[in-house]
C-alpha cells in the first residue's frame, strides 16, 4: 500500500488514514507531497484523481478521500469498525458527521500541530460545535463503555475525531471532563505522538495556512524547527 500525504503540521485530512493504519498495524509506504501557494492540484493529480490528499494506491486501485480510504482498509482488515451493530451505527454515523460538519471548527481553528494560539474570542457558532463535540464524545464513551470512541479499541472514528484533539492543543479548546480526557488519552498514542514529532520537524512552510491559523487568534508560541 501507498499512502500519499501533505504536510504532517497542516494536513488533517491526511491523519485520518495514516493514524489509523499505524495504529493498527497495517503496512503501508508514506509518501509526502508538501502543500505550496500555486500548484497543489495540478502536482497532487499526478498520484490522486481530485488533486487533493489523501489518496491510496493498493493493488492498482486508487482510492481518494479519508472517508473512503477508511472504509477500503475495513474491507481488507477486521476491527476498524465495531463488531456491535449499534456501535457501528453510531460509529459511521459519528465519523460522517465530523466529514462533513463542524465547519466553525475547520475554519476558526486551522489544523497547525507546532503553533500555540490565543484565540481572540470563541463565537456563537464556534461553541455550538464544541458543545456538540462535547456531547457526542461524552456520549460514545458512556454509552460503549471507553476509552474510545466506540468502545475498547481505537477504531475509524477515533481516527476522524484525532485532528481535533490537535486543534485543541493548538488554540488551548476546553471540553468536559470526559471529553477532555479522551483528547489527552488520544495525544498519548504512539502513532500520534509520532505524527507530532514528525510535524515540528517540517521545515517546509506554507503561508496560507499559517495565515489561517492566526486569522481568528494571537500567535503565543511557534514549536517548530527553525
Amino acid at each position: 500500500m501507498k499512502l500519499y500525504i501533505a504536510n504532517k503540521n497542516y494536513s488533517s485530512w491526511s491523519l485520518r488514514p495514516w493514524v489509523l493504519m499505524r495504529e493498527k498495524g497495517i503496512q503501508f509506504e508514506e509518501i509526502i507531497h508538501s502543500f505550496s501557494a500555486t500548484d497543489n492540484f495540478e502536482k497532487f493529480r499526478n498520484f490522486s484523481p481530485t488533486g487533493k490528499v489523501p489518496c491510496l494506491e493498493h493493488d492498482g486501485h486508487v482510492v481518494w478521500d479519508s472517508l473512503a480510504i477508511c472504509e477500503y482498509l475495513a474491507e481488507q482488515y477486521s476491527g476498524l469498525w465495531p463488531e456491535n451493530i449499534a456501535a457501528r451505527a453510531w460509529a459511521r454515523s459519528a465519523s460522517a458527521e465530523m466529514h462533513s460538519g463542524f465547519n466553525h471548527l475547520r475554519n476558526q481553528c486551522s489544523m497547525n500541530c507546532g503553533l500555540r494560539v490565543a484565540l481572540n474570542g470563541i463565537d456563537d457558532g464556534l461553541t455550538t460545535e464544541l458543545d456538540r463535540l462535547n456531547e457526542l464524545w461524552s456520549e460514545g464513551l458512556t454509552r460503549f463503555g471507553g476509552p474510545y470512541l466506540a468502545g475498547q479499541k481505537f477504531g475509524i472514528v477515533d481516527a476522524f475525531y484525532a485532528p481535533v484533539v490537535f486543534r485543541m492543543q493548538t488554540y488551548s479548546l476546553k471540553l468536559g471532563d470526559q471529553a477532555q480526557a479522551y483528547a489527552d488519552r488520544l495525544l498519548g498514542l504512539p502513532a500520534m505522538q509520532q505524527w507530532y514529532e514528525d510535524a515540528l520537524k517540517e521545515t517546509t512552510r506554507e503561508e496560507n495556512h499559517d495565515k489561517d491559523s492566526l486569522a481568528y487568534g494571537q500567535l503565543m508560541s511557534d514549536l517548530r524547527a527553525s
